[in-house]
């Protein structure tokens, strides 16, 4: 055990202060977006009158948009070789939306204001990733990942934790709780600009790099089938919001209902740093899997649970799925593609998996209108163990530990 704590304690010092002050960004922008997203399903079905059917698309389109517009954003950012501006105005376009949603008063106006910042979100998402990875040294990219997505984790935890606050100071009035999201949106805009400078390039005879069809056929065999792995998983991979629903459904008053966000995030931030030195020394395949279980195990539990602790042990879980997967594959996605094309690989891959959020969503919604929460869930199994057998042929060899 000491062993393994003096391993954590030395990969984190080898962070770039960079890193750190990206983690940081997300942290903030993330808090902004979970107050929302922690009461937004409630405030659709509740105060709007919207079905759950209308919840997964609304979602759907905002994940999916968010998604295909990271692969104009990352192959922008390896055509002129910088990256800070895309992240900053993707970063900006996010804080501006914040007011939309307390001023809405239609499902249309939601809609709108999902699909503008979930666009922020696109655009900053692929430049922000390969920045990392230009950043990062080989040896402890895992662990660079993994800590940004901690940061990031924080910030979704500490969302619902003000969102709980804010329900219980305005007794219930949502609409004014969710104006506390829009200051720490706007914190993270200036620490991003104020705060982070664009990294040299490793490599800058590349700078400006034509991108055509044919460059990014130069990715590789095994991002392609990594990419198809990973669109498969999407389907499995619906939005956060139906564990919302679940908790309205088991019967969790409004104000407490953002604990369950919290949980999962508590796990997530826990488990995602540790995840991430796992993969960088053994083969991350391996860690992937093991988020694959850890899916599978909370969608059976959420599937036939009915009480507050089935949730919550479903909600614990989740985050773990999550800790061991988000983070894998994204160091997975930089393991098999060139440096030059690492914002398009980016790119593809959220493409791709953007249109299967969308279905994915959408899919999870009319489901649970159609049949019930259970039918759902279990669905969630088949696509999982569908990921699972496809990952069995994508080889080992680009994920094998770094040699020391």
């Amino acid at each position: 055990m000491q062993k393994l704590k003096t391993i954590y304690l030395s990969r984190l010092a080898a962070v770039p202060r960079s890193i750190w002050a990206l983690g940081i960004v997300s942290m903030f922008m993330d808090l902004s977006s979970e107050l929302i997203h922690s009461l937004l399903p409630i405030f659709m079905v509740s105060t709007l009158g919207t079905s759950i059917a209308a919840v997964g698309l609304v979602e759907g389109i905002a994940e999916a948009t968010a998604n295909i517009v990271k692969i104009f954003s990352g192959t922008l950012s390896d055509y002129f070789g910088k990256r800070k501006l895309l992240v900053v105005i993707g970063y900006g376009l996010a804080a501006l939306t914040k007011p939309l949603f307390p001023l809405a008063n239609t499902v249309n106006v939601t809609l709108m204001a999902r699909f503008i910042d979930r666009i922020g979100k696109g655009i900053r998402g692929a430049p922000r990733d390969a920045m990392i990875s230009d950043i990062a040294a080989q040896e402890i990219r895992g662990t660079c990942f993994g800590l940004r997505q901690s940061l990031d984790t924080v910030g979704a935890i500490l969302g619902p934790l003000l969102a709980i606050g804010g329900m219980l100071l305005f007794s219930g009035n949502i609409r004014n709780v969710l104006w506390l999201a829009v200051i720490p949106a706007f914190m993270s805009v200036a620490i991003l600009a104020f705060g982070v400078k664009e990294p040299p390039a490793h490599h800058p005879e590349q700078t400006g790099v034509k991108i055509q069809i044919r460059s990014i056929s130069q990715i590789g065999a095994t991002y392609w089938k990594l990419v198809m792995m990973s669109g498969l998983f999407t389907l499995a991979r619906f939005s956060e919001a139906f564990l919302i629903l679940k908790a309205q459904e088991i019967g969790l008053s409004f104000a407490f209902i953002p604990v369950i966000l919290i949980v999962m995030n508590i796990v997530y931030a826990l488990g995602a740093y540790p995840s991430g030195v796992l993969s960088d020394n053994i083969n991350r395949k391996t860690v992937l899997i093991i988020g694959m279980f850890f899916l599978i195990a909370a969608d059976i539990i959420l599937g036939i649970g009915n009480n507050l602790f089935m949730l919550l042990l479903g909600t614990v879980l989740w985050g773990l799925y999550l800790a061991f997967s988000q983070g894998t594959l994204t160091t997975m996605i930089t393991d098999t593609s060139p440096p030059a094309l690492r914002g398009t690989a980016y790119g593809i891959y959220n493409f791709i998996c953007g249109i299967v959020m969308l279905i994915a969503s959408i899919l999870a919604g009319i489901l649970w209108d159609q049949y019930g929460s259970a039918v759902t869930f279990f669905a969630g199994i088949i696509f999982t163990l569908i990921a699972l057998l496809s990952l069995l042929f994508i080889p080992s060899k680009p994920f094998l530990p770094i040699k020391k």
